[in-house]
């Protein structure tokens, strides 16, 4: 077996930050798979070309080339069925509304917390990219974007609010242990702690709580890289 994924990592190639390359990254340690981490760069599209797209996360597994960390987590339950990040079908539908809601709702509100801190944790050759890139998605500048973040905290803490219930009830979001839908949530939590110093959760916040342990899981994988500050 021969597994490669190409992650987006910042000026310090050791550093990996992208919410959606720790989805997969957490997916392959939920299965104990052995995976070659490869750093990329946004003006790197070169190098997964036969993938057919230019976003990481991109595995390679053999001769197949899968990307998407949704896509990814099919492929790995369907190559590798132990130890099944989805438990039946309709498990898989409830972590997709997790993976669009994070993407669609969470992504932007934690964005705007710590894109000035993320501006300069990536390498140089990505910085021209990255603010065209952004800019034109967002319809702003990156400095107007971040512009009132601390205003803007409490609106995401009341966003977190179906997920904080959700946590008051059971450990994890996919109930007595995690599943994919906890690792699509994580990633936005360890994008946010990798890049930035800002603490967005209190200290009595069960999801503050969930986040220990997730960042604890698979002997610590998450927590082995590294918190900004």
């Amino acid at each position: 077996m021969s597994l490669k994924v190409y992650e987006l990592a910042a000026a310090d190639p050791a550093i990996r930050f992208s919410p959606h390359c720790w989805r997969t990254r957490m997916a392959i340690a939920h299965k104990g798979l052995e995976v070659d981490y490869l750093p990329w760069r946004f003006t790197e599209k070169e190098r997964i070309q036969a993938s057919g797209q230019g976003l990481v996360p991109v595995l390679v597994d053999g001769e197949a080339w899968v990307a998407d960390s949704g896509t990814i987590a099919d492929h790995l339950d369907r190559r590798y069925p132990d130890r099944p990040l989805f438990a039946c079908p309709q498990s898989r539908a409830h972590a997709r509304f997790l993976e669009t809601w994070v993407s669609r709702v969470l992504h932007p509100q934690i964005l705007r917390q710590i894109i000035g801190d993320l501006f300069t944790l990536i390498d140089a050759g990505d910085k021209a990219y990255f603010r065209e890139s952004r800019e034109k998605r967002f319809g702003t500048t990156l400095e107007a974007l971040s512009e009132g973040a601390d205003a803007a905290l409490p609106a995401l803490k009341a966003t977190l609010d179906p997920l904080r219930a959700t946590l008051e009830a059971q450990p994890f979001f996919g109930g007595e242990a995690s599943s994919y839908a906890d690792y699509a949530v994580f990633g936005a939590f360890q994008w946010a702690r990798v890049s930035s110093p800002k603490e967005l959760l209190d200290a009595g916040d069960p999801i503050t709580a969930w986040r220990e342990r997730m960042l604890d899981a698979f002997d610590g994988e998450a927590r082995a890289m590294p918190a900004r500050g």
